[in-house]
């Protein structure tokens, strides 16, 4: 899979490959202690390739890493630095999910409307929607955001498509 942005095909899963040292020497750097808490949280990031909402991560979590609010807490602690995206589906539920290297690999997501099943979508064809919009209103550094939402092969199946 291609790590340029707009432009990259398939849908393959993303996973993580940092090696967690390496996730939390960035927490060193932006002068935050590496606690166990921390690290649970980004071990669990890591093993999901689409985004995950704080119960999520909680429920993933050895009951004595920490308690809801400390995964909140530290979720925020995260996305400041720079170590985690969150993600609006629009159903109330903040998600997350990490940022591989320097800088998250452009992506989008389909989401199902019924289950909230998430896939990672890696096609993007808006690049040249950005270098116009760029051109005609003098704008520099333009970036998006588009997610999908449809009902899923398994919810048809079951007969929930009808929303």
């Amino acid at each position: 899979m291609s790590k340029a942005p707009c432009g990259h095909s398939g849908h393959a899963r993303r996973l993580i490959q940092q090696p967690l040292h390496e996730l939390t020497e960035k927490l060193r750097l932006g002068d935050r202690k590496i606690t166990a808490p921390r690290q649970a949280i980004l071990n669990v990031l890591r093993r999901h390739a689409h985004p995950l909402t704080i119960k999520e991560i909680h429920q993933e979590l050895d009951k004595s890493d920490c308690d809801p609010a400390t995964v909140y807490r530290n979720m925020h602690t995260l996305e400041g630095l720079g170590l985690v995206k969150r993600f609006d589906f629009g159903d109330g539920s903040a998600r997350f999910e990490l940022v591989e290297g320097e800088e998250s690999v452009h992506h989008h997501h389909l989401v199902c409307r019924n289950c909230s099943l998430i896939l990672e979508i890696d096609d993007c064809w808006l690049a040249a929607v950005e270098k116009e919009l760029a051109k005609a209103h003098g704008f520099a550094e333009i970036n998006h955001r588009l997610e999908f939402f449809g009902v899923c092969p398994k919810c048809q199946a079951a007969g929930a498509g009808a929303s």
